[in-house]
């Protein structure tokens, strides 16, 4: 697979969405996004907040936008935030550097796109991200680990 097609973004969103309620985590909004940074999947659980799908999508353009998973971000913006404040001025404030987004991957570690969401803590968000691309057979690089 040589780019993230939409059937793939939307069971990757929809399997985030799924993931959250079998598990009690609070209602999610999911945005999936191709390598170019085009929003490809972006569900809402219909309980979850109006501002959730923003803060989804600016969690997967950062991880674009810097080529980290949101781990790493979140790690640069505390020790560079002078330089994360320039970059959401250049942005538009659309870079959230936190757990929650996640690079996908293929197996050979080819970027395919990003996955934000938000809705609960960053940790439950990151979790139901990490299921949701296993679930589809590629690989999540939230920025604590290497990709295969």
């Amino acid at each position: 697979m040589q780019q993230l097609d939409l059937l793939t973004a939307i069971n990757i969103a929809s399997s985030a969405i799924r993931i959250a309620r079998e598990t009690a985590v609070k209602p999610l909004a999911v945005a999936v996004l191709d390598a170019a940074g085009h929003p490809l999947a972006v569900l809402r659980d219909e309980l979850a907040s109006f501002l959730r799908p923003q803060i989804a999508t600016g969690k997967a353009r950062g991880c674009l936008g810097m080529g980290f998973g949101g781990r790493e971000l979140a790690r640069r913006a505390q020790a560079m935030p002078a330089f994360f404040d320039a970059i959401n001025s250049l942005t538009g404030g659309e870079v959230i550097p936190v757990a929650g987004g996640v690079l996908i991957r293929n197996a050979e570690g080819l970027l395919l796109g990003a996955i934000g969401i938000s809705g609960d803590t960053s940790d439950n968000d990151e979790r139901c991200a990490l299921q949701a691309i296993e679930q589809v057979g590629l690989v999540a690089d939230n920025g604590d680990q290497l990709p295969c």
